[in-house]
């Protein structure tokens, strides 16, 4: 694969910064950038810009409102968007579900949930994990009776990223305990307003409110809402579960933060020197640059086994463990260029509106939030070591 941009994809991100220069709201790159929350309105009003000009679903096929961008184009997207601080697109609905029901869903389906993806009718979140089933997915009891026309489902779903705000939620449920556990699964597609949903916060360690649990008493779920055939949604979920691993690793906002990291370093003096020329601070910034350097080229390998209509297996999981570790190598190292300004952190002050002293430098301020909020990514979208067994079972076809 050639690494180089072409005359032709230099064009193109050409335009690309005139695009992000002209429509990005300032307001919203200045919240990205400073590490404040960003509100529901804040996220749909991004997505509603990107699909007006046509680029939200740049990798979907053409004929269902995708962009027919190649690989390259796709990832220079991916990296320009993050250097500009745009809001990063809400993946549930566009990157997870889509795909699922581009390959699996009924031609009814893709006609109904695709275009309501795209303009913004529908936000979705996700239904996999439980108390009892998180990185041992197939482990999950919320179950779901068939009953004439519907599905009544019962149980409980946790970590459910913003779903305080979602319509609908797809879900795994058990339909048979007959089997192995892989067996007897299946995938539904669930209105949040159905009676007998009820959604609870949780808090998260530095403060905010982003995940929640969701619980299922008698909801009943028509038929029609099933995702291909019933007892076979594990088959589904992995096929999504690979789209999640990729996007989880964030190699264009990965490359960014490491870029912001090296200005940040050049300019932050402590004990009479630049804190990048701390022998130990450079040590690991080399490291990770190389790291980084890496992974930018397994992620176009992937995008490009993709394009090609073959979805990645061990090597999302690669991107995955790798991805989810650069960025909390950036986190921590961003934390310790903060030095006592990372800690402690005002939790108000990453509200929209707030009006107290800044404490440090303006990119302090959100460090040891964010460095606390992304200790999850090596646990979501399926524990780090329950990747490594991935990649070792697909390679030596265990």
């Amino acid at each position: 694969m050639n690494l180089e941009f072409s005359p032709e994809e230099e064009t193109f991100r050409a335009e690309v910064r005139a695009f992000l220069k002209d429509k990005l709201p300032a307001r919203l790159a200045d919240k990205v950038r400073t590490g404040q929350r960003l509100s529901k309105v804040d996220m749909e009003q991004w997505h509603a810009i990107l699909n007006e000009r046509g680029w939200l679903a740049n990798h979907w096929p053409e004929e269902y409102g995708g962009t027919g961008w190649s690989v390259m184009q796709r990832f220079i997207f991916e990296t320009e968007t993050a250097i500009a601080h745009a809001p990063r697109i809400i993946p549930f609905g566009l990157s997870m579900l889509a795909p699922v029901l581009i390959k699996y869903g009924t031609e009814e389906q893709k006609q109904h949930y695709l275009p309501r993806i795209l303009d913004g009718t529908d936000w979705w979140c996700q239904g996999y994990s439980e108390p009892g089933a998180g990185s041992d997915l197939a482990s999950l009891k919320t179950s779901a009776v068939r009953d004439g026309d519907h599905y009544i489902v019962n149980g409980q779903k946790t970590w459910t990223t913003l779903a305080q705000y979602a319509d609908w939620i797809f879900c795994l449920v058990r339909t048979s305990n007959e089997g192995k556990r892989q067996q007897g699964i299946s995938f539904l597609l669930i209105d949040m307003k159905t009676p007998g949903i009820d959604v609870r916060p949780i808090k998260l360690l530095e403060g905010d409110h982003e995940v929640n649990e969701v619980f299922f008493t008698d909801v009943k779920v028509p038929v029609a809402n099933l995702v291909g055939e019933q007892d076979k949604g594990w088959t589904y979920a992995k096929y999504l579960l690979t789209y999640e691993r990729t996007n989880i690793a964030g190699v264009g906002m990965s490359m960014a933060l490491f870029d912001e990291l090296q200005d940040i370093s050049r300019s932050t003096w402590r004990d009479g020197r630049p804190v990048a020329e701390d022998p130990l601070f450079a040590q690991r910034m080399a490291k990770l640059e190389i790291d980084l350097e890496n992974m930018k080229t397994t992620n176009l390998r992937v995008l490009d086994a993709a394009g090609a209509g073959h979805a990645p297996t061990a090597e999302s999981s690669m991107l995955k463990i790798r991805g989810t570790e650069i960025r909390q190598e950036i986190n921590d190292l961003m934390r310790r260029a903060a030095g006592r300004y990372a800690a402690p952190f005002i939790d108000e002050a990453l509200d929209e509106g707030w009006n107290g002293e800044p404490v440090g430098p303006e990119w302090a301020g959100p460090a040891a939030a964010q460095y606390f909020n992304n200790r999850k990514l090596s646990i979501f979208g399926g524990s780090n070591e329950v990747q490594r067994e991935i990649i070792t079972k697909t390679i030596l076809e265990l």
